[in-house]
């Protein structure tokens, strides 16, 4: 996901991985969600429109609809006529310092998993793995519904 405020107004580039076996709708929905928990995205922030969006990743119009619906259901944007999409809600957002803090040491074990000689598929199958290990306990945080169980792919 690259961030962008400086691109035609719009608050979000998107990025597509076509190996990752997640629907393209559904990356657009992860990214914009991911965007809001970290801070990226807030309320009044415009989306790309979706012809901007198929241009950059020539891409169905449709697919970008489709993943606006769902943003739109979940009542994270909404559409104004003649305007755009915008951010109408939010996420529980990470403060960054912790951000900052927790992407350090991601960085350090991604580096011990590199030396360790695993590839990016890999590395995604195994943190993957330990996030849904870790997840499935129920002292350690929110009940899987509440999660979004069922997200098994670390693609966004």
């Amino acid at each position: 996901m690259v961030i962008d405020k400086a691109v035609d107004g719009a608050s979000i580039v998107f990025r597509l991985d076509p190996g990752s076996g997640v629907p393209t709708y559904q990356q657009i929905v992860r990214q914009v969600q991911h965007a809001l928990r970290l801070g990226y995205l807030e309320p009044g922030d415009r989306l790309p429109t979706v012809k901007e969006v198929v241009a950059a990743l020539a891409i169905n119009p449709n697919t970008v609809l489709k993943a606006y619906r769902e943003l739109e259901h979940k009542g994270l944007v909404a559409g104004r006529p003649g305007q755009g999409t915008f951010v109408e809600g939010t996420l529980e957002v990470v403060p960054l310092r912790d951000q900052q803090t927790l992407q350090k040491g991601l960085a350090r074990w991604l580096d011990t998993a590199l030396e360790a000689g695993l590839d990016p598929e890999g590395i995604t199958a195994l943190f993957t793995s330990a996030l849904n290990d870790r997840t499935q306990q129920p002292s350690l945080g929110k009940a899987p519904r509440e999660r979004g169980a069922g997200h098994t792919a670390a693609a966004s």
